[in-house]
């Protein structure tokens, strides 16, 4: 992680909550969230989404577009304080850091609104933190912005590793290896 000093919890709420808002008022909004939503045959993830209990797409895909936003903008907050785009690598839930991967596909759309509400977007797979905990530094910014994040969806990290070993015993007992990085299946074996 970057040294350069945080910025305050406020400032960065203050800041979040100004870019949030200002996403949500863009013209191009309304197409950036049905593009991220649409994005749902593509959603194969088998370590991210399916740490939330009874995770479907239908009831949490809204709230979790919602999610994403708030953890892109305290991000972005952090950028506009810091300039350094480690530190703006915050500590997000992996539910929600997998709902961003959906909304950074969208990239057309989801660059051309950051340029006119004069916010950059940070994500970078191998920078990312999905180390997030309660009562860390992500947890405050949120709750001076928003209020208290809702539990369902920002896991603590050693909830979700041990959510990660719930499934992959699982997959593996379908002959899904490597939660679902690997399998033995041969298709032409198996009947239509």
């Amino acid at each position: 992680m970057s040294q350069v000093e945080m910025p305050t919890v406020d400032a960065v709420a203050g800041v979040a909550a100004r870019i949030l808002n200002n996403i949500k008022k863009d013209p191009e909004f309304a197409a950036f969230r049905a593009a991220s939503l649409e994005y749902s045959e593509d959603w194969q993830c088998f370590t991210g989404f399916p740490v939330i209990d009874r995770w479907t797409l239908e009831a949490d895909a809204q709230p979790l577009f919602e999610e994403g936003l708030r953890a892109l903008a305290l991000k972005a907050a952090v950028y506009e304080a810091t300039g350094d785009d480690q530190a703006a690598e915050i500590a997000i839930a992996v539910p929600v850091d997998e709902m961003t991967h959906a909304m950074l596909a969208q990239a057309q759309l989801l660059t051309a609104i950051a340029a006119r509400v004069g916010a950059v977007v940070i994500h970078q797979t191998d920078q990312e933190h999905t180390d997030y905990r309660a009562g860390g530094y992500t947890h405050d910014c949120y709750r001076a912005a928003w209020g208290e994040p809702p539990a369902r969806y920002w896991l603590d990290h050693e909830e979700v590793v041990r959510r990660r070993e719930v499934l992959a015993g699982l997959y593996q007992s379908i002959g899904m290896g490597r939660s679902g990085r690997e399998h033995s299946i041969t298709f032409a074996a198996v009947a239509a």
